[in-house]
């Protein structure tokens, strides 16, 4: 008998990219799982006045999916990860984390040329003070400027306005085939990604036990380790908090190890640390990283 599921998603051509991901997923542990796709326009999508998303609080691209999820209209929805609060809304859970793509911020520049050759007061487009802080840690001479619309629009206005360069995540690109415009990729720490960047989250409603076994089939253990790592990160950063934060969790072999980034308030001066345990006394490396950056920041 065939399972139907109908899943939650934003309308941009990456979030039905990235709900077919998922759809994929699921096809592939049982072939008579059908999903239906549902377009839910969120506040973030009508709303593209130039405000720094991540001065706003999350929940701009998420919560009236969550709605939908909560009233019972979708079985489940598709989030990036980086969208969602650091606190799960009450009856609502993560069931399945897909393996990550590329976490990493890439800059596209006008003319391919390096970030090193970007001349004096070159124009940078982007909308997250997290990563207009570090390349202005990088490149103080550069001029930032606010950068909206869904991925393909953001490389477009590269083109057609006034802009020399823009940051986006390398994420997205990859997977809409657009990896052949990256011009630079930043290391994690040169540029430390937003908690959970890269990483497909499915979110189910709390006490629904049999699409939650059904998603633990396809939940990568490694990406929902380090979305845990992450998000207890901007947990403990607070969710208050308007300095710009940045968190990159990763394994290498029998250790995990967690970057952590906090700008101070004026956007001045970046604060970035690494810390790493063993697996079994890694739980808490989050916290403790956020902690210690949190004093250094404030010094």
């Amino acid at each position: 008998m065939a399972v139907k599921l109908i899943a939650g998603t934003r309308g941009s051509v990456l979030a039905l990219k990235q709900v077919q991901i998922v759809a994929d997923a699921l096809k592939a542990i049982d072939s008579s799982i059908e999903v239906e796709v549902k377009v839910i326009k969120t506040t973030g999508d009508q709303n593209q006045n130039p405000i720094p998303l991540d001065t706003i609080g999350k929940g701009w691209f998420t919560k009236e999916i969550e709605d939908e999820l909560m009233s019972g209209a979708i079985d489940l929805a598709v989030h990036s990860l980086k969208d969602l609060t650091s606190e799960m809304t009450h009856g609502l859970a993560l069931a399945a984390y897909l393996p990550r793509e590329d976490a990493r911020d890439i800059l596209i520049t006008r003319h391919n040329e390096g970030m090193q050759k970007l001349k004096i007061g070159a124009v940078i487009g982007t909308d997250s003070t997290r990563r207009q802080a570090q390349m202005l840690a990088m490149r103080p001479d550069v001029v930032m400027k606010s950068l909206r619309g869904n991925v393909p629009k953001r490389v477009e206005k590269l083109y057609t306005e006034d802009y020399d360069a823009v940051i986006l995540a390398a994420a997205g690109l990859k997977r809409l085939g657009m990896a052949e415009k990256i011009s630079r990729i930043f290391e994690p720490h040169e540029m430390t990604p937003a908690p959970g960047q890269g990483t497909l989250a499915v979110q189910i409603k709390e006490d629904n036990a049999t699409l939650k076994d059904l998603l633990a089939k396809i939940n990568d253990a490694d990406a929902a380790y380090a979305s845990e790592l992450e998000r207890s990160f901007s947990r403990e950063v607070g969710g208050g908090c308007k300095s710009p934060t940045g968190a990159y969790a990763f394994r290498r072999g029998e250790i995990w190890n967690i970057i952590g980034m906090i700008a101070t308030e004026d956007h001045k001066r970046v604060v970035r640390e690494e810390m790493s345990a063993p697996i079994d006394k890694s739980r808490d490396l989050g916290t403790e990283l956020a902690r210690k950056l949190l004093a250094k920041a404030h010094v």
